[in-house]
């Protein structure tokens, strides 16, 4: 299963984060998302955890626990597509001020003789 962990203090690391989940049972990855100019956290993370009931026991046990001086929220994580986008609506191209011609004709062949 993988774990959404959010409101984590700056200060935690990966490794910080797998710690805390093996004492629920095995964890197959551990990861502190950070910004990808900075470097620096951005105060959530995700864990994957191969058995289903110790998971349910991690999150059970530690949503809304404190850690690290912070309350954390542990939750199933969604998968991305039922996340809702930032921004909204499509983002349809074209300069709309230049669609169409230039309203002076060919004037090649609309010379008056």
């Amino acid at each position: 299963m993988n774990i959404y962990i959010s409101n984590l203090s700056f200060k935690v690391e990966d490794s910080d984060l797998r710690q805390l989940f093996e004492e629920y049972g095995e964890v197959s990855s551990a990861k502190v998302i950070t910004d990808r100019y900075t470097g620096r956290s951005r105060g959530f993370g995700f864990v994957e955890m191969p058995d289903n009931e110790a998971s349910q026991k991690a999150i059970n046990e530690l949503n809304q626990a404190e850690y690290d001086g912070k309350v954390i929220t542990v939750n199933e994580a969604r998968p991305r597509e039922d996340r809702p986008s930032k921004g909204g609506g499509g983002h349809g191209g074209g300069d709309r001020r230049r669609s169409g011609g230039g309203g002076y004709g060919d004037r090649q062949n609309n010379r008056r003789w």
